[in-house]
């Protein structure tokens, strides 16, 4: 059978990103044939902002050496600011709503990370051609907090910046901001609040390897270094507690587990008004394409966020039978990376004001 594209009952396909003001004739690659830009709207801007860094990135010199000089930066060198022009924007306005005129959540975490990523490549490169780049991976989110609801219709920005580095690891705190006409005080603006961690490994042999140093400036980097210091001692002494508590832990969960026992054995004798944990789960099994890798050819961290947050959103509203309302998050931790992977959520935690 023939293919012709010219027949008028043929309707042609085409791609709908296109790589702006790139000429065919560039050596460079186009943005629209990076790997990450099918996220959303900010990767795109993010990657075309920071191109130099990421083509260097994306096409390391082979047998390049590691970089052999650390560098000092301070925390203005990394910040970096995105802006949503909800107000007057339509198409972005609607790519990033939910059904109840809020912003998609999952779709900011995504963005988060995206930035993240950009700021840390930002404080690891030494503006070296000729050295091999870092591999820098999402290690962990130390915590979300949303502090007001935010709205789709208002325009949006995300600043961020390193704040704290040890050796091979890196702390990014990101601030969502939204102001309101009649708030005058910037930090009634902060909607949201973020702090991700990066570990950076050496993309030859895949060690850790060491990264730029942090040279705090004023007086709230300098307090934001040492809350971001306290933190990370507190992860590592927790990681210490949670070997010793292993052993405990089947004695603590047996009262617990007593009262589930009931649902299993003596259905009849249960508490009409409670549920197990079990019958409040539900899955999602993803095999991860190539249009959500990352410029290292690994998942993007975001998209994982972005799906984990969107099933646990429909978990909650499922078990409540109400829209429910995101606070925060606690904790994410990002063991290894992932090609085929099932999302499991349930309900672990309920009381008059929260599920968690």
């Amino acid at each position: 059978m023939e293919l012709n594209c010219s027949s008028p009952k043929t309707i042609p396909v085409v791609s709908t990103f296109t790589a702006n003001g790139s000429d065919s004739s560039s050596t460079r690659k186009p943005i629209s044939l990076w790997p990450g830009m099918y996220h959303s709207p900010v990767t795109n801007a993010l990657w075309e902002a920071r191109s130099k860094i990421f083509e260097r990135l994306l096409d390391p010199p082979k047998d390049a050496p590691p970089q052999s000089e650390l560098l000092t930066k301070t925390p203005s060198q990394s910040r970096t600011t995105i802006f949503y022009n909800f107000s007057s924007d339509y198409i972005l306005r609607e790519q990033y709503r939910d059904p109840w005129n809020e912003v998609r959540m999952g779709m900011l975490l995504e963005d988060l990370d995206a930035l993240a990523g950009t700021i840390s490549v930002k404080h690891c490169s030494d503006d070296d051609s000729t050295t091999r780049p870092l591999l820098l991976v999402t290690a962990a989110v130390d915590k979300i907090v949303l502090k007001k609801p935010i709205s789709v219709d208002i325009d949006l920005k995300i600043v961020g910046s390193v704040i704290w580095v040890g050796r091979s690891s890196i702390e990014i705190q990101l601030d969502v901001i939204q102001s309101l006409k009649e708030e005058s005080d910037v930090s009634h603006s902060v909607a949201l609040a973020a702090n991700f961690i990066f570990v950076a490994r050496d993309s030859k042999t895949g060690k850790a390897a060491a990264v730029n140093r942090l040279s705090p400036e004023t007086e709230r980097e300098k307090f934001l270094f040492e809350e971001a210091e306290a933190r990370s001692k507190l992860r590592k002494k927790k990681r210490v507690d949670r070997r010793k508590l292993e052993n405990g832990e089947v004695n603590q969960l047996e009262p617990l587990l007593a009262e589930g026992r009931i649902f299993c054995d003596m259905p009849a004798l249960a508490d009409r008004d409670s549920i197990l944990l079990r019958d409040t789960r539900l899955e999602n099994a993803l095999i991860c394409q190539p249009q959500q890798r990352n410029i290292h050819g690994r998942i993007f961290g975001g998209f994982l966020m972005h799906r984990a947050f969107e099933l646990a959103f429909s978990t909650a509203y499922v078990f409540a039978g109400l829209v429910p309302c995101f606070l925060e998050v606690d904790h994410v931790d990002f063991l290894r990376p992932v090609s085929t992977f099932l999302l499991s959520v349930q309900v672990l935690a309920l009381n008059s004001l929260c599920l968690i």
